[in-house]
């Protein structure tokens, strides 16, 4: 199709597997650019890499995040595909993955794991417990249907190299650009994908609670710069119900005797529903500038696309 394919692999401290990764896709896409961007990697992974033939770009801030961001910032192609430096991935899944892009049917093509060997490859249970949560709060607040949120196995359109924000630093970086995707209704496909557990001296770089927290916390930071009128009217929602049962008492006795014994209930049902009506406003301003920020970001991508 005369299109220019990029392989970016993102790797920190993979000596064991990242020779095999490398040497599989230089096998499978002889056509393509191997990237590997070596976050500080202190086992010579970067030196591997070269050496099989990859073009090694060093970063130095540490996180994949920031991997990431720099990746779609350097590297020009038409379509991407990116995978871990791990060897989890089987290569013979790239044809599915890159075959929506180069085709026009897909801005970020999903290598689903959690619908292939996942569950039976990985042995840390609270990944799978995880995985399961983080898929979970993503297609309930956004309303979607991804069956693998945190895969590091993609593919990606120029279109969406080009119109995603990094924002996040480390592993929360999936999860970011599925959200990314759902919110400016880029088209999004899904395709299984082989996995496998890492081999034996290979370690994970990946800290199930402390990385397990970024992830949830970027869910819900997001799900409030996404969505802010479900996230403030949500908010505003409870405060009202929570106020309305605290009157409600105050009113009948009030109604029954004349008097309003309970002054204190009554002050602070009357500021819950000030604080309701101030979450409800604050809602509709930022749905509104959101709704002008997504308009501009669209153009701005147009602009960026035709360069």
């Amino acid at each position: 199709m005369n299109k220019k394919i990029a392989v970016l692999v993102p790797c920190y401290n993979e000596a064991l597997t990242i020779g095999k990764v490398v040497a599989d896709y230089k096998a499978l896409l002889p056509e393509a650019e191997i990237y590997v961007f070596d976050n500080n990697s202190t086992d010579g992974s970067g030196k591997i890499a070269r050496e099989m033939g990859a073009i090694v770009h060093p970063v130095y801030r540490q996180g994949k995040g920031y991997v990431i961001a720099e990746m779609f910032r350097d590297i020009e192609a038409d379509a991407y595909l990116m995978m871990d430096g791990d060897d989890t991935y089987d290569p013979k899944d790239t044809a599915a993955l890159l075959a929506p892009v180069l085709e026009g049917r897909a801005d970020m093509v999903i290598g689903d794991r959690l619908s292939s060997t996942y569950f039976t490859e990985n042995k840390r249970p609270f990944h799978n417990s995880g995985n399961r949560l983080v898929r979970f709060l993503v297609n309930t607040l956004f309303k979607s249907k991804i069956r693998d949120i945190m895969t590091g196995a993609r593919a990606f359109s120029r279109r969406f190299v080009r119109s995603f924000p990094v924002l996040s630093s480390g592993f929360e970086i999936e999860t970011e650009m599925t959200i990314h995707a759902l919110d400016k209704k880029l088209m999004v496909a899904e395709t299984p994908v082989g996995y496998k557990d890492r081999p034996a001296g290979s370690v994970s770089k990946l800290n199930t609670f402390r990385d397990g927290f970024r992830v949830l916390r970027t869910i819900f930071t997001l799900f409030k710069d996404y969505r802010p009128m479900s996230f403030f009217g949500l908010t505003a929602g409870v405060l009202f119900l929570v106020a309305l049962g605290l009157f409600i008492p105050v009113l009948v006795q009030f109604i029954g005797t004349g008097m309003v014994a309970r002054f204190p209930t009554l002050i602070v049902s009357v500021g819950l529903l000030v604080a309701s009506l101030v979450f409800f406003a604050v809602g509709c301003i930022l749905d509104t500038i959101k709704k002008y920020n997504d308009r501009t970001h669209m153009m701005l991508t147009d602009i960026l696309m035709r360069e």
